[in-house]
């Protein structure tokens, strides 16, 4: 295995305790050295069950974990959890209310030198903000605080790989977005590699170097928000990452036809099939007064800088489009709209790629 990644796993699978059944099956991937992955899936997906293992809490039925080119987990020996230099920040950040912020910091490093010890955490209070609240106690600080000094605690050992459980979830959504790009920058800052858990696509947007989309214990793909935004390999993904919709299309001699009209595509990127699902993103449809093409608003939603407007076309058929928001159109009002198809990515009707 290659010392030069943080993180390898190949071929893994992890059963339910006391059955056949597999939690995660068949999953590979690799991590960089101070990449940030997060693992991205619907509620019962595998996405924890994958955390744990990876932690050295569940052993594998097959499989391998290495950790820095050392084996950490194949089927039949496991390397404790305290063995694996990994650092964990769990969802209700677990800090312990009798110690002050810097002593919680410390917790980790007993086998440091007093001076070491305060070196580490001073060095930790100021990557995170919190210099001045060094000797405050945990419920003295506000959510975000905490969650702040409980990355700090994991970081201060200086482990092969951070592991974040849903770390984010209790907090409101203005806070949980400015502490998605605060960790980011800390672990950037440490050249931490870390794995995020999360069912947030949002989040994992903000927070990723790498998302691995789960989906019944299997890892559907594994890419940058990039790729699983515009280039899906299954139904599943584009269904689940960003907004959109399917709309019928046809293969053509020149590219594809559909109801908002014909795209020309190169041969490399033409639809293997004669009919399909063409996959149609709000980024794909341009508000334009002057077009002849016109969609009815049924739905609109503000969102500040822009108005995420649901449309009906002539067939009745829906699509969405992000708009500006100075063009406020009322509930049932036509607009003229016109296509900028720059992805092409299209399905089967039975859901796989074509």
């Amino acid at each position: 295995m290659n010392s030069n990644l943080a993180l390898q796993i190949k071929d893994l699978d992890v059963r339910y305790p006391g059955t056949n059944l597999s939690a995660v099956q068949d999953i590979s991937f690799e991590l960089a050295q101070g990449e940030i992955a997060c693992l991205l899936g619907p509620s019962g997906c595998g996405k924890t069950t994958l955390l744990r293992a990876i932690a050295g809490f569940l052993s594998p039925h097959l499989g391998e974990i290495c950790l820095k080119g050392t084996t950490a987990s194949t089927p039949g020996r496991v390397l404790s959890p305290e063995k694996r230099n990994v650092g964990v920040v769990f969802q209700d950040y677990a800090l312990f209310p009798h110690l002050t912020v810097q002593k919680n910091i410390e917790f980790g490093l007993h086998k440091q030198s007093p001076l070491q010890r305060h070196s580490r955490s001073t060095e930790l209070l100021k990557l995170i903000g919190l210099s001045e609240l060094a000797g405050r106690y945990p419920h003295e600080l506000s959510g975000g605080q905490q969650q702040r000094v409980a990355l700090a605690r994991a970081l201060a050992p200086k482990p092969t790989l951070i592991l974040l459980d849903e770390p984010f979830s209790n907090l409101d959504v203005e806070l949980k977005e400015r502490l998605t790009f605060e960790v980011r920058e800390i672990l950037k800052a440490e050249n931490m590699s870390a794995i995020l858990v999360t069912h947030d696509q949002y989040e994992a947007f903000s927070m990723a170097d790498r998302i691995g989309v789960m989906d019944k214990g299997r890892l559907q793909q594994w890419g940058s928000p990039y790729s699983l935004y515009h280039e899906p390999n299954s139904r599943m993904v584009a269904d689940f990452i960003g907004q959109g919709v399917f709309l019928p299309g046809i293969k053509t001699q020149t590219g594809i036809h559909f109801e908002l009209g014909d795209v020309s595509v190169p041969d490399r990127e033409s639809p293997s099939l004669s009919e399909f699902d063409l996959l149609v993103r709000p980024d794909d449809i341009i508000h334009d007064d002057a077009s002849e093409l016109q969609a009815k608003v049924v739905r609109k939603s503000f969102r500040g800088a822009d108005f995420l407007y649901t449309l009906e076309l002539e067939s009745g058929s829906r699509i969405m489009a992000l708009v500006p928001s100075h063009h406020n159109h009322a509930i049932g009002e036509p607009i003229g709209i016109k296509l900028e198809l720059d992805h092409v990515i299209t399905f089967d009707r039975s859901g796989a790629g074509s």
